[in-house]
């Protein structure tokens, strides 16, 4: 069976080099004679996997010595309850969360259990379609952090110009965006990502954070769920997951050597976007974009036909050239198409093209 274009919002693509460089190396790991499945997280050659990995993620983003990288655990949901297990808990203060979309709703309910949050701004009265204006938030200048979901997948809204804050900690979930353009790290006090959107595959939660919130961790916090030991033991107070930690060691190493950095993926990204979006806006309602023009994701493009009855028979007939996971999240119904860094183009001019094609066969 040949590969497919596959439009998932994640697990997602891969780059074709990457799974290749894995599959060469599957069964023995050079030098290691064994594959990395089978591999010590104490062994050199496995040290030598995740400290590359960590070296390319802090080059891609140009991370300073005072902030740490670690590989843990559980996914986007377990850092909604980490961070402020870690960093509001016990604080006396309060955490802003500026919810834009289902993910950071999500993460503002779960941090609830933890200690006392201010939604500094809900856009569910506009049904999620933009990010709010500086002037709209209700901040709090003494809160122990101000949360954001740069990237809300479900409703493909995303944050072109970051909140102004002041000296609060910025968080940010930026699962379904890292690595797609350049940012500056340094405006953030903890910025993490779930790797099975765009970094790698699904088990290995990447966090990015700034060494005074690492020293926030109480120490009758759990040692796994703990960033201050976590830190101390460089990921490897339990058995990692290896294997996905090696997938996003490959996937840097594509995003370095491969792409040639972010500057030139997120040129890629902003193209491959606007292939979509241009249809949708020129094709006289047939197609229906969620968010508005200036929030719009390069990530995550939904849209929606005029009727339930045609966005299935799109998906269908799209499945039958190759085309597939191009519905919307069950939550919302609809269409979506998920074109992460690894998405090449030639994937999303096919969809373009069936676009045009589908809309000239049934308008």
């Amino acid at each position: 069976m040949e590969r497919v274009f596959d439009f998932s919002a994640g697990p997602a693509v891969l780059p074709v080099s990457v799974l290749k460089k894995a599959q060469e190396s599957l069964v023995c790991y050079p030098d290691a004679g064994i594959s990395v499945l089978e591999m010590s997280h104490r062994s050199k050659p496995f040290e030598a996997i995740i400290e590359s990995a960590e070296a390319n993620i802090r080059k891609l983003y140009n991370i300073p010595d005072s902030y740490r990288v670690l590989f843990l655990q559980g996914g986007a949901i377990m850092q909604f309850a980490m961070i402020p297990m870690n960093i509001l808990k016990g604080s006396g203060k309060a955490a802003d969360y500026i919810v834009t979309g289902t993910w950071s709703k999500k993460a503002l309910s779960e941090a609830k259990t933890q200690g006392t949050c201010n939604t500094a701004w809900n856009g569910s009265e506009t049904s999620f379609k933009r990010k709010p204006a500086n002037f709209e938030l209700k901040l709090d200048k003494s809160a122990a952090y101000c949360y954001i979901c740069s990237n809300e997948t479900i409703e493909g809204v995303q944050w072109q110009v970051l909140p102004e804050v002041g000296n609060v900690p910025l968080v940010c979930d930026s699962s379904s965006d890292i690595f797609s353009k350049p940012i500056d790290i340094t405006k953030y006090g903890v910025l993490f990502a779930c790797a099975q959107k765009n970094a790698g595959p699904a088990g290995v939660t990447i966090v990015i954070m700034r060494d005074d919130l690492v020293a926030k961790s109480d120490d009758n916090i759990p040692s796994l769920l703990n960033y201050k030991k976590m830190s101390e033991a460089k990921s490897l107070l339990n058995t990692p997951p290896t294997f996905p930690i090696y997938m996003v060691k490959l996937v840097t190493d594509w995003l370095l050597d491969d792409v040639g950095g972010l500057d030139k993926m997120y040129v890629t990204n902003k193209e491959k976007a606007a292939m979509l979006y241009d249809i949708i806006d020129n094709s006289d309602g047939f197609y229906t974009g969620h968010a508005n023009k200036e929030f719009r994701s390069t990530m995550n493009v939904p849209f929606r036909l005029p009727s339930e009855e045609l966005d299935k028979k799109f998906q269908q007939e799209a499945k039958e050239i190759g085309l597939t996971t191009l519905g919307g999240h069950r939550s919302v119904g609809g269409l979506r198409a998920s074109i992460y860094n690894a998405m090449p183009k030639e994937g999303v001019e096919k969809l373009a093209e069936f676009m045009k094609a589908f809309m000239k066969k049934e308008k």
